[in-house]
């Protein structure tokens, strides 16, 4: 058993190439069967680029409120509590409502070593819906 304590890691900023605006990844983790996650929160307006994993990936949105999408359907608000999973391959993008900041936390596992495929921005058009 491993306890990893709370404020042991440092929190580190989303990258820009695979987010707009600021984004906070708390507490990343991985564990048996290359299972990873962490707990991420989104300042209004910000959001990931869209992207894919291989195998899925779930969402526990924990605090605020927030959008998800996936490619071709409509942009999703989600709250406290919703439960977001994206099947394998599914191209889409998630974040924070325009006026409110959102915390997830992101579980995926990955496949062959590769967990999640970034690609395009998500354009401001396509985030206001």
């Amino acid at each position: 058993m491993d306890i990893i304590r709370s404020g042991t890691r440092p929190s580190a900023k989303g990258p820009a190439d695979y987010f707009t605006g600021t984004v906070r990844i708390d507490a990343p983790f991985s564990g048996a069967g290359a299972v990873s996650g962490a707990t991420v929160t989104f300042e209004p307006g910000a959001r990931t680029a869209w992207h894919t994993h291989p195998l899925g990936q779930t969402l526990l949105v924990t605090t605020g409120r927030g959008r998800v999408q996936r490619v071709g359907g409509p942009v999703e608000d989600i709250r406290p509590g919703d439960i977001v999973v994206f099947a394998a391959d599914e191209k889409h993008w998630h974040g924070a409502a325009p006026d409110c900041a959102m915390s997830h936390i992101a579980i995926a596992q990955a496949k062959d070593g590769e967990v999640v495929t970034w690609m395009e921005q998500v354009t401001d058009a396509d985030y206001l819906g």
